[in-house]
């Protein structure tokens, strides 16, 4: 049955948690990581998604996309699942918009050198973009519908400093065995999966990212009661590698 939804966010190590689940044997997933079944407007029937999970397995669909949906749209799955849990890491929105503007930079075809600061500014004030870096607006929508306790929020910085406790926990939440977790190699859940291009941001582009989510950082920081203090200070001071 379908156990867990990953709804985000794009850019946050969906990829890898997908990578690492899959390993467990008591996860099962639809033959591959996205479904996009919630964020398809022309989507098959409901009973054709459900019978993707048939069997006693912890089934799930991560689809990053599912981050943005319409209330309307998650009391669809609340009333479809309603036991299901929710899984959404949040990573520091400018190192994401970052990440996601030199994720499109490749399919573009193009290299760091070929793009110009009005391009990625350009990508950087996408509603998409700005859409996916939202975790508040998020947050609130999700837990407009389901109980908190259903929504198990992880901070990227987990993912990079303690891989496999973040996976005891995403595992436990979820309802399997997270001693699974504890016994596997740190040399497969330090694995970068699905990383975007190496190139650090450019200082030109900083301020701009600063500009756009300075004021949602610290509104988020007071809704969580987390501190985010270090997703607005300089690349520089910080541990976490920008990928």
């Amino acid at each position: 049955m379908l156990r867990f939804l990953g709804i985000g966010a794009q850019k946050a190590g969906t990829t890898w948690l997908y990578e690492m689940l899959v390993r467990h044997p008591e996860v099962r997933f639809a033959a591959f990581k996205e479904l996009h079944y919630w964020d398809n407007p022309e989507r098959e029937p409901l009973e054709a998604y459900r019978a993707k999970f048939a069997g006693p397995e912890a089934f799930g669909d991560i689809t990053p996309g599912y981050q943005c949906l319409p209330v309307a749209t998650i009391r669809e799955i609340r009333a479809a699942f309603p036991d299901v849990r929710l899984v959404f890491i949040i990573r520091n929105p400018i190192d994401r918009a970052w990440s996601s503007a030199k994720m499109a930079l490749q399919r573009a075809q193009m290299d760091l050198a070929e793009a110009s600061d009005p391009w990625f500014i350009d990508h950087f004030r996408s509603a998409a973009s700005r859409s996916r870096g939202d975790y508040e607006t998020a947050l609130r929508q999700w837990r407009s519908v389901f109980p908190s306790e259903q929504l198990a929020i992880h901070r990227y910085e987990e993912l990079e400093r303690a891989p496999n406790d973040l996976l005891v926990r995403v595992a436990r939440h979820i309802g399997v065995d997270g001693g699974f977790f504890e016994s596997l190699s740190t040399t497969i859940t330090q694995k970068r999966v699905f990383a975007s291009p190496v190139g650090e941001l450019r200082p030109t582009l900083r301020p701009v990212l600063d500009d756009l989510y300075r004021e949602q950082i610290l509104s988020l920081q007071d809704y969580l009661g987390e501190d985010l203090g270090s997703w607005l200070e300089e690349p520089t001071a910080r541990a976490i590698a920008i990928a």
